[in-house]
């Protein structure tokens, strides 16, 4: 990984997008603060857009599209994008998102887990979901630690989910969808733009190893500082990283790409 200072400014002038991670790469202890919001509003009064992507649920991401400075929001791990059009708020899900099947399937999930794994418990947040399950296993206390969380997503697996870990929960979901692919998807259907060909317009920032395929799928991807500690957990590290960590390695990227505008 390169410092983001390194970043060049050829490639900066190509960015139309900034795609980013919320919890543990815009929050600190799960509060945003009031500088990175403000580097968020710097973003997009230059005319970078910022797509938060996130594992966080429907009713989340409906007040994120609404009053954040965000062109859209990924949410529940690639399942839909909500976004804003002329004052009303749109949703575009993916085509493989769920149906009454998935939502059975994910009851029985949920049952082993809570069962067979002491502790575990579903995230504060499950309330506001459409088609995923969330376990949290450090969120809230006791924090039960990444051995525990990678228990809970081998479980998941061998029921046939999809399972990846956050900062503080594992995402669980049945489909053929990913952040990557919501990602491509909103930015195909509705901007026009095909990532796959115009790599170069989107830079990704995340902290931790469940943001590995969006590392490896854009070739300009950033870490936050605090994602050096689970380096071995991730397949494909970024390609920079900043030397702050959660928010303020945000701000450091953001104060990056704006300095060489």
């Amino acid at each position: 990984m390169k410092p983001v200072r390194d970043l060049a400014k050829e490639k900066i002038d190509r960015i139309r997008y900034v795609c980013t991670d919320i919890d543990d790469t815009l929050t600190r202890d799960g509060r945003l603060c009031a500088p990175t919001y403000r580097a968020l509003w710097d973003l997009h009064d230059a005319g970078i857009s910022v797509i938060p992507v996130t594992g966080r649920p429907a009713g989340w991401c409906d007040l994120i599209a609404r009053q954040w400075p965000a062109e859209a929001v990924v949410g529940e791990n690639g399942a839909f994008a909500f976004y804003m059009e002329r004052e009303k708020l749109m949703r575009l899900f993916h085509p493989s998102a769920a149906s009454q099947e998935v939502t059975e399937r994910l009851g029985l999930i949920r049952e082993r887990v809570l069962s067979e794994i002491p502790g575990t418990r579903v995230a504060k947040d499950q309330f506001s979901r459409m088609f995923d399950l969330a376990i949290d296993f450090r969120e809230e206390l006791p924090d039960l630690g990444l051995d525990t969380a990678e228990r809970i997503a081998a479980v998941c697996e061998e029921m046939g989910a999809t399972a990846k870990i956050s900062s503080i929960h594992v995402n669980i979901w049945i489909g053929d969808y990913s952040k990557v692919d919501m990602i491509e998807y909103y930015l195909k259907v509705i901007r026009g733009i095909d990532p796959a060909l115009q790599k170069e317009v989107v830079i990704y920032c995340g902290d931790s190893p469940n943001d590995a395929p969006m590392f490896q799928r854009f070739p300009l991807s950033c870490g936050v500082a605090n994602i050096r500690p689970l380096l071995h957990l991730v397949e494909h590290p970024p390609t920079f990283v900043t030397d702050a960590s959660h928010g303020n390695g945000f701000i450091e990227l953001a104060t990056t790409l704006l300095g060489n505008k």
